[in-house]
């Protein structure tokens, strides 16, 4: 099928349906213009996104040691770590950089390689490679996203709430 005719399939899909499931489709062709829009950019960068399904759950688990590692499992229950952990930050629990200094103490670090994982895919973690370039603004629509270095040393964290963070923590 080619591209044109997909575009008048989808057309008639949509005229097909009543008005107040307009808003379903809209909000879905949302999600993926989105998606498609932060992929672009990274591209366009120069960054190279690598897909890592064999050590993330190290990784993550090394996320907790090392940015969580004075948190009692205690607190981390009272707080809904499990669900998400930036409620070590959205909680008070860690102290941080939030919203605006959150990315301006982000957009002054070297990125050359960091590692990329979000709330919802607990089994994959991203590489991202050549990452020099990329600022907190390019996070703004992804959601319950942990960006952090190779060293974890530092995270940023962009939420799905728009009262909380972003996040910016740095070892000291």
């Amino acid at each position: 099928m080619s591209f044109s005719m997909y575009r008048q399939e989808i057309n008639q899909m949509i005229d097909s349906l009543p008005d107040e499931e307009l808003v379903k489709v809209y909000w879905s062709i949302e999600v993926i213009r989105q998606k498609y829009l932060f992929s672009k950019n990274m591209l366009d960068k120069g960054v190279v996104i690598l897909t890592l399904l064999e050590k993330e759950h190290r990784i993550k688990e090394l996320w907790d040691s090392s940015f969580a590692k004075n948190i009692s499992d205690e607190t981390k229950s009272e707080i809904h770590y499990n669900q998400y952990k930036w409620h070590i930050f959205s909680y008070k629990k860690q102290d941080c950089f939030e919203n605006e200094a959150a990315r301006n103490e982000f957009d002054a670090m070297t990125k050359n390689e960091v590692y990329v994982m979000y709330q919802d895919l607990p089994d994959i973690v991203f590489e991202y490679n050549n990452a020099n370039e990329i600022v907190a603004s390019d996070f703004d629509y992804e959601q319950d996203i942990y960006v952090f270095d190779k060293n974890f040393t530092w995270t940023y964290v962009h939420t799905h709430e728009a009262m909380c963070g972003p996040y910016f923590y740095k070892q000291v």
